[in-house]
């Protein structure tokens, strides 16, 4: 089946979201959600369709990007990859200070990628909620109604891990407010780690239990696989190894063949790599008849390499996300995975010629010398439309290589190290490298580490394998010169921005 894009406008025409957006004290901006088109509470009485529209809009949120709200663009990009060891700022040394305090964990909470991170993700909590407040009245059969819920719950479930995972407490937000609780400190105080993963657990195993299988609904919708996993590795963050491995298992053997990893890792980014068999869930993009990019802003053309001016050659981006030597170093000797990772400018003649023929003229014709290969969208072999700012890669969340890895991990803390090296060693076949015999905690996180390299989940692993194994973090970044503080680091600071927001309600994380 073709894959749906998402891009629909949604508006609910009622006092609810206005609650939404006068919450926090009556604050103007502290979740303030952009326009969302017209849809009116008797459309969504009376037309079975509407429910669909209002689910559509809470997908459509994952394009934010940019500067100001950001759920996948170049602020994702920083908190995730830049902030960990696996890479650098990149660009110029001056452009973009605070993308240069993140990579430095020299950021305070007046550094704006995290406000923009911040309003992002409470817009799309925002829109979810409005959506699930409002799909009850649907007119919709109850099994439709559910699977609609399960998609939204799933959402922000997935909203909310990445939420926790950058700043540990935050508002708990799992519902509409009535109109007296405008400036309820229940909505505007911080609730606790624990209670938001509570929250979390809570939608997506509403989304186990009510989404579709793969292939029951239209290509790119969130799965039952989609929140298995999803759940899996939320429970690996809260070592609950046993859960992990029970719901990693039901994808790798349950499936009936729905899943698998593609045999050409670097097609995985690719647009022939879309939605293949490796994929359990991604940002859905698209080109459509009008040639109107649908796609997620900025995140392609701001990890593009970078001219800054020399060579005279048309670039390809703002030449953020640049891998680290030590990335580089950390790939076996025959390991495929670093191609299809890292583009490499090198000193030949001839230039850098990238997989489509585009070639980049010499090494002294760009201002870095590695880029990210997963970030890269073809001018000339895949469908756009010319729109640098929108070019439509679909982001990659959760694929069947980390399903086997979250499992290896369970499995092996359970005491099955041999359920553990089979799983390492299919990922490692794929790799073209040989199978280990037998498999230490350390070998798992290693092939976690260069399998997901620069898919934005290494930092929140250093930062989880630290409250496993204490003492590795810290001289990890010690050997790129950046002083890591434990007890710090681990968390983003609370915005400034969005303390003032609530009264002071808001309390800052320790050493901020």
């Amino acid at each position: 089946m073709k894959a749906f894009t998402y891009k629909f406008p949604t508006r609910v025409g009622t006092a609810a979201l206005a609650l939404s957006l006068a919450l926090f004290s009556g604050c103007k901006d502290f979740l303030d959600v952009a326009p969302q088109g017209q849809l009116t509470e008797d459309q969504i009485r009376t037309d079975p369709a509407a429910a669909q529209k209002l689910v559509d809009g809470v997908y459509n949120v994952m394009y934010l990007g940019g500067f100001g709200s950001d759920v996948h663009g170049l602020q994702y990009v920083i908190l995730t990859d830049i902030a960990s060891d696996d890479s650098d700022k990149g660009s110029t040394p001056s452009d973009y200070g605070p993308a240069a305090e993140v990579d430095n964990f020299t950021l305070t909470s007046s550094n704006g990628i995290v406000n923009n991170a911040w309003t992002g993700y409470f817009q799309a909590v925002t829109r979810a909620n409005q959506a699930l407040d409002k799909i009850p009245l649907s007119p919709v059969d109850e099994t439709t109604k559910n699977r609609l819920l399960g998609e939204v719950r799933f959402l922000r479930g997935y909203f909310y891990f990445n939420l926790v995972r950058f700043f540990g407490g935050v508002p708990k937000l799992d519902r509409v407010p009535d109109a007296s609780e405008i400036n309820s400190p229940e909505f505007q105080k911080r609730a606790t780690a624990e209670e938001i993963y509570q929250l979390i657990i809570g939608d997506l195993q509403f989304a186990v239990d009510n989404l579709p299988i793969k292939g029951e609904t239209e290509v790119g919708r969130a799965t039952k696989a989609a929140a298995q996993a999803m759940l899996a590795k939320v429970y690996l963050y809260r070592k609950d190894y046993q859960k992990a491995y029970d719901l990693t298992n039901e994808i790798i053997k349950g499936s009936s063949g729905a899943y698998g990893l593609l045999p050409a890792y670097e097609n995985i980014w690719r647009e022939v790599g879309a939605n293949s068999e490796e994929s359990i869930f991604e940002v859905q993009t698209g080109v459509n008849a009008a040639c109107d990019n649908s796609a997620v802003n900025q995140y392609v053309v701001s990890q593009g390499p970078r001219s800054g001016g020399k060579g005279g050659w048309a670039d390809l981006g703002f030449g953020f996300n640049t891998p680290t030597e030590q990335l580089v170093n950390t790939y076996e000797a025959g390991d495929k995975r670093k191609a299809g990772t890292i583009i490499f400018i090198n000193t030949a003649p001839s230039g850098t010629v990238l997989w489509d023929g585009f070639r980049i003229p010499s090494k002294d014709s760009v201002e870095n010398f590695r880029y990210s290969y997963k970030a890269y969208h073809s001018r000339t072999k895949e469908r756009n439309c010319g729109k640098n700012d929108y070019l439509p890669k679909n982001v990659r969340i959760l694929r069947y290589a980390e399903v086997l890895l979250i499992n290896a991990e369970a499995a092996l803390q359970l005491g099955n190290a041999a359920a553990a090296a089979t799983n390492v060693n299919l990922v490692r076949e794929r790799a073209g490298l040989a199978p280990l015999g037998s498999v230490t905690l350390e070998n798992i996180w290693h092939e976690r580490r260069v399998e997901l390299a620069l898919e934005h989940d290494r930092f929140f692993d250093l930062v989880r394998q630290e409250s496993v194994t204490p003492g590795r973090i810290v001289p990890l970044f010690a050997a790129q010169g950046k002083t890591f503080v434990k007890g710090k680091h681990e968390l983003f600071p609370i915005p400034s921005t969005q303390i003032d927001l609530s009264g002071g309600q808001l309390t800052q994380n320790p050493g901020y």
